[in-house]
């Protein structure tokens, strides 16, 4: 990870949802229900993270009530869900903030977050990502697994 990272260059932490805050399995039960497992470390990053003033959001191209939870716990947070064009996502969020690329910390795990990695100024991503994200230039890569605590360690390291 690169280590001149810092919280003062960043005002937009945006994280996919599954792949990074889950180990991007979906356990399917007999009667169709569905379930996901997150790690509370994650949730005390998003904490820390908007302690220091950074905005934060989610943007998943699936729905989970796990995301709803989320926002429940952090109604300041800005939440997306079964967004497929993740990209204009972002650069509303760049504008309703006011918040230029070189101020955007993405995280992403999989082709579909690659055109928003490309355009942060602090691209991120987990070590099981898929390689063509993991083959970004400048992408950054955590030590942790989705679903194991990477936005804490990103919290960790740059605040």
């Amino acid at each position: 990870m690169n280590k001149s990272l810092s919280a003062k260059n960043i005002k937009l932490f945006v994280s996919d949802f599954d792949g990074i805050f889950t180990d991007g399995m979906l356990e399917v039960f007999s009667d169709g229900r569905t379930s996901k497992k997150i790690s509370y470390r994650d949730i005390m990053a998003i904490s820390i993270i908007l302690k220091k003033g950074i905005k934060f959001a989610i943007l998943s191209g699936e729905k989970s009530c796990a995301i709803d939870i989320i926002k429940e716990k952090f109604p300041v947070i800005d939440s997306f869900q079964n967004e497929r064009n993740k990209i204009n996502i972002l650069k509303s969020l760049m504008e309703k903030y006011n918040i230029s690329t070189e101020n955007v910390l993405y995280i992403g795990d999989d082709i579909n977050d690659i055109d928003c990695l490309k355009i942060a100024g602090f691209p991120f991503t987990a070590s099981d990502a898929h390689p063509n994200v993991k083959n970004l230039e400048n992408i950054n890569i955590t030590n942790a697994k989705g679903g194991h605590g990477v936005i804490r360690e990103i919290a960790d390291s740059i605040l």
